[in-house]
């Protein structure tokens, strides 16, 4: 069944006196390989600027690029685009044979002895003060730690293209000790093992909004047990990589449908981000870290990046000022029956 949806973006930065703009890059056009079918797009900005062009950037994404000649007391960003949110299976993929399972690390089983004792001593340590110092706590995820290969990634002259996303730096305790735990339980089976941990996350981090800018280190994320979007996609792909996995950041839109008590269709949309698996045969798979589900119909990608400061939706050079912000986004069904 269709169901085309309106959705109006605009952001607003207000400045407290007039100043000098660098070029603005924005990324807020959704990607081209988006499973959710695009039908219109519109981007406009205020004030009238000196140039805007379209580029795609070394990631694939297209991006606004905006200058402008005069200053300005307001940089104003409005998008328009229609959707399709038709419900999708997001399982609607197959994996290529030699993809079903996956190779965990060679110390499964015979280090795991070694692992539990850390294990206790960071679930004893909620603050965050480890009594060994954060240097020998990295010599020892070093010693401890080597990423598996996934021999279904195959030679890497086909697929050096992934070699961005395959790049791990080495556990903190903290998570050394979730990946173990993880490891000791997880599935053979590739999908089962991927959905399980996503869930995984999704259990462990609770989800909060924030504000300020920036995304948590996965320690970080693990000792507040808590984190946005944002901070848990990022936990995970650390997660998938330090197993061998392809994994990638993407921000995006959500755009989800809901019924007040009144039985009425209420729909919202929000910014928001996931983390990417590369699977042969299948390609990229998203993960949704909040939710603990897969991406579905209403996940709209706009950035896919290896890591997060590259998919930030508007970046660029601004004069010493003080900024209000502003932004504000709604969807509107325009025909057809959303289910919920």
């Amino acid at each position: 069944m269709i169901s085309h949806v309106m959705l109006s973006h605009h952001t607003r930065y207000q400045y407290d006196r007039p100043v000098c703009l660098g070029p603005q890059t924005i990324r807020l056009r959704p990607v081209a390989t988006a499973k959710t079918p695009v039908r219109s797009y519109t981007l406009r900005i205020g004030p009238p600027c000196k140039q805007q062009t379209w580029q795609r950037d070394a990631y694939g994404n297209d991006v606004a690029c905006v200058t402008f000649a005069e200053r300005v007391t307001h940089f104003d960003i409005s998008v328009q685009m229609e959707a399709d949110i038709s419900p999708r299976n997001p399982f609607d993929f197959v994996l290529r044979p030699d993809v079903t399972r996956w190779v965990p690390p060679s110390w499964r089983v015979q280090s795991a002895p070694a692992m539990a004792g850390q294990r206790q001593c960071v679930a004893a340590d909620p603050h965050g003060s480890l009594a060994q110092s954060q240097s020998q706590s990295q010599s020892q995820s070093q010693s401890q730690w080597s990423v598996p290969h996934q021999p279904f990634y195959g030679a890497a002259q086909e697929y050096a293209a992934l070699a961005p996303y395959r790049q791990a730096s080495a556990p903190g305790p903290r998570q050394l000790a979730f990946l173990q735990d993880w490891v000791q339980k997880a599935p053979v089976e590739t999908l089962e093992m991927l959905v399980g941990l996503n869930r995984a996350v999704a259990a462990h981090v609770g989800y909060q909004v924030r504000l300020e800018p920036g995304v948590w280190t996965p320690e970080e994320t693990l000792a507040q047990a808590s984190g946005s979007c944002r901070d848990s996609a990022w936990l995970l792909i650390a997660l998938l990589r330090n197993l061998g996995f392809a994994a990638r950041f993407v921000s995006g839109y959500l755009i989800q449908a809901t019924r007040n008590g009144e039985g009425e269709e209420i729909l919202t949309c929000d910014l928001h981000a996931w983390a990417e698996a590369f699977l042969p045969g299948a390609g990229w798979i998203g993960f949704d870290t909040t939710s603990g589900l897969l991406t579905a119909q209403g996940h709209v990608p706009l950035a896919a990046t290896p890591s997060p400061e590259h998919a930030a939706p508007v970046s660029g050079l601004l004069d010493h000022c003080q900024a209000v912000f502003d932004v504000s986004m709604q969807a509107q069904r325009l025909y057809g029956q959303i289910e919920v």
